[in-house]
């Protein structure tokens, strides 16, 4: 094993902390200007980087053409456990509004409902010596291949709309085209890569960024409208949460990839000299983020730091961008007499929550779920976030001082890893000094129903009035009408299972509550035609361990999660105490009865425990778009191990025939049809 690096000569200091007897202030004072966190940029629209800003609704054009160019880019990740910046070496987005002090956050893309966005992805990595040519698509594959998935967008899946069943290869320009219908609902979503075989190791490089989808719709008497419109004089922040776990390596053996330079507890090591890099699945897998002693970054910033005023009311876009491990957000006051060393490993930042950031935290106000607003604002002072999941919330500072960003511990079966993670700190926020806040549930109300008084018309303004005094209901926002038992035109089944009996694990998906039933992906496969205009309820278990279900194009209604004794713990209120640890609640299911999303988890306590199996009932509609795409878990490196399927929306009637047998596989087929860029 490699020698642990030595402590650098020049330590760094976070902000407002007291510099320590060994630092030397200047260094420490411009590494420190360094990590003040700011929005992306916005792409297209060479918008600077702001601490925070209030986003106004600009008037763009109704069609614009962006560029994204995926290269390998050289650029360092701020390590705390040396204090020093590792240099790295990550396949990325690259060219106009990348920001190069943080290149490893792509650029926000912004639309409005109605617009139509082209997006040139040029794939100028090298040649791929991991893409087989023997069809085989299930397992990590084709590197540097890629393509682009709009997450969570209502837009057309098929030809250049939101179509991943493409491979974009080396050396390939392809112009993506989201047409943004005009009633598509505001909201925050985000993009990334998607190509089956490269999905974890490219997101985790950094291959993923906000969008937003901004409305101006007012909300009519017999209409809902934009929450935009409520929230509009607010601040907002952008949260992109990366989970870049780059590793440094021993040289090749016989072309081989060297192995990972880790101690023997699993934490990460860069020597001197080494440049970090995310070329190998052997990256992932339960238990490895952690072990890595990697830090989850913040717009491309590790450990930032925020600054605000007490009493401001903000909204806060946060995204789950990583690949698998789950994030528990919790806002902590730090005691005042709290200083952080100027290096410190996973082990002492879990020393020092303890010491100085481990009281309950201050509760937020969640809006919006996977960009979608909710019938009702839930306050809380934790929020888990699941790969892929997004909240938006309305954050104030009740006090002056410094607070901690926190990953809080989670209970066992509420976490990817299947274990109970020890805390870590995701970062800080500065405030200084404002107005008092003694009541925080009734200061956003009293600010929210102001800003409907001043901005809501004459005729829905009571009625809006009304709903925020009433629990901070949102009624009039909610962007989809209730799907009734009474619509439903037809009913779907999915089990999601891991198949460990033999030496090559297969991940897996049924079409049924029975793991017999389950296969892992085959892209030549059709695994399911649904009727255009239909209305379907789906019954989701897992069958082996817990796994965020993610469905593309249409989003779902929440009808109920059952847990293994009987009870609904979606409904708010609701305790869910089977966690998986006894007395020990899972805070992520109550509250969701109703609530829209595209993500969700599906939990188990399998196979720990063979009754602990949850059924989570959902209602979709399938509304405008023809075509083929899919659904998948939204751990990555299990979506690239083949647990996914083909899903296809059809006319009444209608049937898609799979490739026949001596056809090449539809995504070979679809390579085939790039034009290299001249």
């Amino acid at each position: 094993m490699a020698v642990e690096p030595k402590i650098p000569i020049v330590p760094l200091l976070l902000a407002g902390l007291a510099l320590a007897a060994i630092g030397a202030a200047p260094a420490a004072a411009q590494q420190t200007a360094e990590r003040l966190v700011s929005n992306p940029r916005i792409l297209g629209q060479g918008i600077a980087p702001q601490s925070l800003s209030v986003r106004t609704l600009q008037p763009l054009p109704h069609e614009r053409v962006l560029d994204l160019n995926i290269e390998y880019t050289d650029g360092q990740i701020y390590n705390p456990t040396t204090g020093l910046y590792d240099k790295v070496r990550l396949r990325s987005y690259n060219g106009t509004d990348v920001d190069p002090s943080t290149p490893y956050v792509s650029p926000t893309i912004e639309a409005v409902p109605g617009n139509t966005i082209r997006v040139n992805l040029h794939n100028d990595l090298p040649a791929d010596p991991t893409c087989a040519s023997d069809g085989h698509m299930d397992g990590p594959h084709c590197f540097n291949g890629t393509n682009l998935h709009t997450h969570g967008l209502w837009v057309n899946p098929a030809g250049n709309g939101d179509n991943v069943l493409l491979s974009i290869n080396p050396g390939v320009t392809f112009q993506y085209e989201y047409n943004i219908p005009g009633d598509h609902p505001a909201g925050t979503f985000w993009y990334h890569t998607h190509r089956h075989g490269s999905t974890a190791l490219q997101v985790s490089s950094g291959m993923a960024g906000a969008l937003i989808i901004r409305g101006s719709r007012l909300p009519t008497l017999t209409a809902n409208g934009d929450l935009d419109t409520l929230l509009k004089d607010l601040p907002e922040r952008v949260l992109v949460f990366q989970q870049i776990q780059y590793a440094c390596r021993y040289p090749r053996a016989n072309g081989v990839l060297g192995p990972i330079k880790q101690t023997e507890k699993g934490a990460y090591i860069c020597d001197p000299g080494d440049v970090g890099g995310i070329e190998g699945y052997d990256q992932f897998g339960p238990g490895t983020w952690p072990a890595s002693g990697r830090y989850t970054s913040i717009n491309g910033v590790v450990l930032p730091t925020f600054q605000t005023k007490q009493g401001q009311v903000e909204r806060w876009r946060m995204i789950h961008a990583g690949v698998r491990d789950t994030i528990s957000l919790r806002i902590v006051k730090m005691k005042p007499s709290a200083k952080l060393a100027a290096t410190f490993s996973q082990a002492e930042a879990r020393a020092f929550i303890q010491d100085s950031c481990s009281d309950s935290g201050i509760s937020y106000f969640r809006v919006a779920a996977d960009g979608l607003t909710m019938a009702q604002a839930q306050g809380s002072n934790l929020s888990v976030f699941q790969p892929g999941y997004r909240w938006d919330a309305l954050t104030v500072f009740p006090e002056a001082g410094r607070y901690c960003l926190i990953d809080a511990s989670s209970p066992a079966a509420g976490s990817v890893n299947g274990d109970a993670p020890n805390p870590s700190l995701l970062g800080f926020v500065d405030v200084e000094p404002g107005t008092t806040v003694p009541d925080l549930t009734a200061y956003v109300r009293d600010a929210l129903v102001a800003a409907a008084d001043a901005a809501m018309p004459d005729d829905v303004k009571p009625a809006v009035i009304a709903d925020l005094r009433d629990g901070l209901k949102l009624s009039k926002f909610v962007p989809h009408p209730d799907i009734a038992e009474s619509e439903v035109t037809g009913h779907q089944e999915l089990t999601f299972f891991i198949d460990t009996s033999t030496d090559d694990t297969k991940f897996e998906v049924s079409n049924t509550l029975s793991e017999a039933d389950a296969h892992p992906y085959d892209p030549s496969r059709l695994d399911r035609q649904l009727s255009l205009g239909g209305v379907d309820e789906w019954t989701l278990q897992s069958h082996f361990v817990s796994h965020p279900f993610h469905i593309h194009v249409n989003p779902f209604q929440v009808v109920s999660i059952i847990d293994p004794t009987g009870k609904d713990v979606s409904v708010a209120g609701a305790v869910d105490d089977d966690g998986g640890q006894p007395g020990i609640a899972d805070p992520q299911y109550p509250g969701l009865k109703g609530v829209w999303k595209d993500t969700l988890w599906i939990k188990s306590l399998l196979p720990d425990d063979p009754t602990g199996l949850y059924t989570i009932t959902i209602r979709t509609r399938y509304q405008r778009y023809i075509g083929e795409f899919v659904l998948h878990c939204h751990i990555l490196d299990h979506e690239d191990g083949g647990m996914m399927q083909n899903v296809a929306i059809v006319l009444p009637n209608g049937d898609v025939s799979a490739p026949k047998a001596d056809a090449p596989p539809l995504q070979l087929q679809q390579m085939q049809m790039h034009t290299h860029k001249p």
